[in-house]
């Protein structure tokens, strides 16, 4: 738990956790494990189950719909890690390309005239031999829509295998490497700006350490300590 107060809760959601239940209803969800403990709880959005980081669930139904208004116009501001496979040469790119969730056969989000525009910010941060680590911002809310545009745009982000994401050699991350890292938003009761960020997860953490230092993930040499 990130915060907690009487109108809402930031969780730091782990990679491989649903944030409802899935088609089945069977397996644990923040939803589920909230209302556990505190009663009726109203997801105000979403991430997908294998992205990390920040996510805000509402304790009243006042704070949803105020929320959901924000979201609506585009007045939540998100933030978002991810590394990707390749090495942009550009550091700035504003991808504005309209988006189709469930548009293949694979059921993926695809690039399409049919779709809605789609608008997403990415800046390079850090670039390593094989990858690069970038911060995206959206700035509509599709489905799959950071994994879509870097996708799209030749940069597909490391291990995704949905979007043709690759694994890095020796790395120790094997999950779709996409971390929700903020938002901010007014608060429902105080309407003052408020920001939450989450801390990188472990595999995300160990994984950027091994780019930056690639002699840690090397074994040593025989014969020696």
């Amino acid at each position: 738990m990130l915060w907690s107060d009487e109108t809402l809760f930031v969780v730091n959601k782990p990679a491989g956790l649903l944030v409802i239940p899935g088609g089945y209803g069977e397996e644990d969800n923040v939803r589920q494990m909230l209302e556990s403990d505190y009663g009726r709880v109203w997801i105000v959005h979403r991430l997908d189950r294998h992205t990390s980081g920040v996510l805000v669930v509402a304790r009243t139904a006042h704070a949803h719909r105020a929320l959901n208004t924000q979201f609506e116009e585009h007045r939540v501001h998100k933030t978002y890690h991810a590394l990707v496979n390749g090495v942009p040469r550009w550091d700035r790119l504003t991808i504005d390309r309209p988006l189709q969730p469930n548009g293949d056969r694979r059921h993926r989000t695809v690039v399409s005239e049919r779709g809605k525009p789609s608008r997403t910010e990415v800046q390079v941060l850090e670039r390593f031999a094989e990858c690069a680590l970038v911060e995206a911002t959206p700035k509509t809310g599709r489905t799959h829509q950071i994994r879509a545009h870097l996708a799209a745009s030749g940069y597909p982000i490391v291990a995704d295998r949905l979007y043709r994401g690759q694994l890095l050699a020796s790395q120790s991350i094997d999950r779709p490497a996409l971390h929700a890292l903020s938002i901010e938003f007014n608060h429902p009761t105080t309407q003052k700006t408020v920001r939450f960020e989450a801390p990188y997860p472990a595999d995300l953490a160990s994984t950027l350490d091994q780019l930056r230092n690639p002699h840690l993930a090397q074994p040593a040499e025989p014969g020696t300590n």
